[in-house]
């Protein structure tokens, strides 16, 4: 007889606290349901508490836990997930009060890229994450510090992690923090390089989900992975576009953006993140068939100003406008230029790239100059990192016109 193995779905239930009236707890719920639902869980029920602040010892209130206790067993639920951030005491008693794994809005996003990390700088990132999360919690976990039975929360080094003490999880943290500051110092001489060379940079920024990676594939031919999932790419990528005039720019692709994003990963995407701070201009892709959009435009740029980009170019591009029915205003009062476009039918592409020939161009000087025959080779660099709009031999030498970096002056 062939038995056939089935990986076990596990069936949760979301839990947050509305701490005030007129809140986003609907939308953040929504939206911790799609990050189970990427995780590979299956979301049985959910449940909202109104309190004027979460309760310190076990989130929700005494009389709410009962009633999520029975919603466990009507559910047949396998787990809890909270929308916030527990705090070790919180987990630890919920759990022994509920007698099943409870999970936090933190653990499972950092499940998820532990799922999604594919180059050895991004698991190192990840680890990094997962093992400060832990550090703070060997005390707090109580039974679930076993998690050997897999399942959300267990993937990538996390597993293996929790089973060791306080000493050796800060060794590892310092091991992998001295791994990233090298990984960092050649992110540093790799950005020096573009800088020497006069290369500008646009990094892509946006909520996750919102099509970033699709129009980085339209701009630059690349294939990086598109999914309609949150986090489908967390590695960065960087790729050169060409513009009309012989005009370069790399374009980066950061990881996407997300309410309540944990401290423990920005700060261990901190130098992927910061892509962002040392490039020439940004360009936020905006999912505009989402309800959400002006929130979720509101958390990017808090995300930002806590990586510390804040004196940047901003191109704001409402994307997906192939999915809206109306005529909808859209609005970005931070940006320099807004565009509607459709990175998957390629609608607007042309007009971004015109966008980016212009705003390039004003940090550039008008250069008028003739160079004597014994200085050709003046003009092509101007070729190579300038833009050459007239070039005349004359008599007395090489007449050109030609917007060039200022630096390059």
């Amino acid at each position: 007889m062939m038995y056939e193995n089935k990986e076990l779905v596990e069936r949760v239930i979301l839990v947050a606290v509305r701490e005030r009236d007129g809140d986003d707890t609907e939308n953040s719920l929504t939206e911790l349901a799609e990050l189970a639902d990427t995780a590979g869980a299956e979301v049985a029920g959910t449940l909202i508490q109104s309190l004027d602040r979460a309760n310190p010892t076990t989130y929700l209130g005494s009389g709410k836990l009962e009633e999520l206790k029975d919603m466990i067993w009507e559910l047949d639920a396998t787990g809890v997930i909270c929308d916030d951030e527990l705090k070790p005491m919180q987990m630890k008693n919920m759990e022994e009060a509920l007698d099943t794994k409870i999970m936090d809005r933190t653990l499972l996003i950092l499940d998820i890229f532990a799922s999604r990390a594919a180059t050895s700088e991004g698991k190192l990132q990840v680890e990094l994450a997962q093992l400060k999360y832990s550090l703070t919690r060997l005390t707090g976990f109580g039974r679930s510090m076993s998690r050997l039975g897999g399942g959300i929360g267990t993937r990538g080094p996390g597993e293996k992690k929790l089973e060791t003490d306080r000493r050796v999880i800060r060794d590892r943290v310092a091991q992998l923090n001295r791994e990233l500051k090298e990984v960092v110092r050649h992110r540093d001489v790799t950005r020096s390089q573009r800088m020497k060379n006069h290369t500008r940079v646009a990094a892509i920024v946006g909520y996750t989900n919102a099509g970033k990676s699709t129009l980085l594939n339209v701009l630059t031919g690349s294939d990086v992975l598109e999914e309609d999932q949150l986090f489908a790419t967390l590695d960065p990528t960087t790729r050169m576009l060409e513009l009309s005039n012989r005009q370069q720019i790399l374009l980066t692709d950061t990881v996407g953006f997300i309410r309540k994003l944990p401290h423990h990963l920005v700060n261990a995407f901190r130098s992927t993140l910061e892509e962002a701070k040392y490039a020439d201009l940004i360009i936020h892709v905006v999912d505009a068939s989402n309800p959400q959009w002006d929130i979720q435009m509101h958390v990017v740029y808090e995300t930002l100003q806590e990586l510390g980009v804040t004196d940047k170019k901003v191109i704001t591009l409402f994307n997906k406008c192939d999915c809206l029915a109306g005529e909808e205003v859209f609005q970005d009062f931070r940006a320099d230029r807004i565009l509607r476009v459709s990175a998957k039918t390629g609608e607007g592409m042309e007009q971004l790239k015109t966008a980016l020939e212009e705003m390039l161009r004003e940090d550039k000087v008008l250069l008028r100059h003739t160079f004597s025959y014994n200085k050709a080779g003046e003009i092509q660099r101007i070729r190579r990192y300038g833009e050459l709009l007239k070039e005349e031999y004359r008599e007395d030498g090489i007449y050109v016109e030609a917007y060039v970096p200022a630096e390059l002056m």
